[in-house]
């Protein structure tokens, strides 16, 4: 996977990270992967549980050193992601592939045969031209996607729930989108063996809709949605989407159709969450 020179080994002898015009709190840098230790650290994890503000704490690092922050779930029954099985040898490049081709091959596997209907194409974009996450002239409000994103962070340390220890790590990466993908990360592997053809999606979700990356478990995916679709249409184009991306939100869940799934859980939301089996 191409990706910008690594900056974490410098944090070895440097943990503060003062070097980087950091001042990090006590954190590891984890390498583990499922193949023994990678040549160099994948990300860096906080010792403590996640509090709101840390994610604002740790926004400079972007930056001052392109490191981006996400919460991750350090405990529970599977472990933190020194304990997930990484795999960033078998990942590619998210730029390498095309998010309307990922999704339709996606949807030809996984969901044509529940919907009985052709891959309907991408959604159009919710973002206005002035927001910074993309072109488009969607009805969508002129929100800042890292305030949205930090918003959601926030919210999700105090309340508690979707992640039994959350903590912060910061990722060397070139996008917010890219982050799965720059770690190794394999939670969709029985959906999609290359997390980088999901990150290809999610770069035009950034790029659409002002999504962030904003936490990571074993098998699960939380992002920020700065330009949520705001009619009904709209959200039953960007379900059919997520229909394609991640199967189980429809398939093992309360909302068994594409347009329920789109009136209770895209419509005005700010975040969408994936789980996959």
């Amino acid at each position: 996977m191409a990706t910008l020179p690594n900056p974490l080994p410098k944090l070895t002898s440097d943990p503060t990270g003062a070097a980087l015009g950091l001042q990090l709190p006590p954190g590891r840098l984890v390498d583990a992967t499922d193949e023994g230790a990678w040549h160099e650290p994948l990300l860096w994890l906080g010792d403590g549980k996640a509090a709101p503000g840390d994610w604002a704490a740790l926004a400079p690092a972007r930056r001052s050193a392109g490191l981006l922050p996400v919460v991750v779930d350090g405990g529970g029954r599977h472990g933190g992601p020194q304990d997930w099985e990484l795999a960033p040898d078998a990942v590619s490049y998210p730029g390498d592939h095309d998010a309307d081709e990922v999704l339709a091959d996606l949807w030809e596997e996984y969901a044509a045969g529940e919907t009985q209907e052709e891959w309907p194409g991408l959604a159009d974009a919710t973002a206005g031209p002035d927001s910074g996450a993309g072109a488009g002239s969607g009805s969508g409000s002129a929100e800042d996607p890292d305030a949205v994103a930090m918003d959601i962070a926030d919210d999700l340390v105090a309340s508690g729930g979707l992640l039994e220890e959350p903590r912060l790590a910061l990722v060397p990466a070139r996008r917010s989108a890219d982050i799965p993908a720059a770690i190794g990360w394999s939670g969709p592997v029985n959906h999609e063996g290359d997390t980088a053809r999901l990150c290809a999606v999610l770069r035009s979700w950034e790029d659409r809709f002002g999504i962030r990356v904003v936490a990571l478990g074993f098998d699960h995916l939380l992002v920020s949605v700065a330009f949520p679709p705001a009619t009904l249409a709209e959200a039953e184009a960007v379900a059919a989407e997520h229909f394609a991306f991640c199967p189980d939100n429809i398939l093992q869940s309360s909302d068994t159709s594409i347009r329920a799934y789109a009136e209770n859980r895209l419509l005005n939301q700010p975040a969408w969450h994936f789980w996959w089996d």
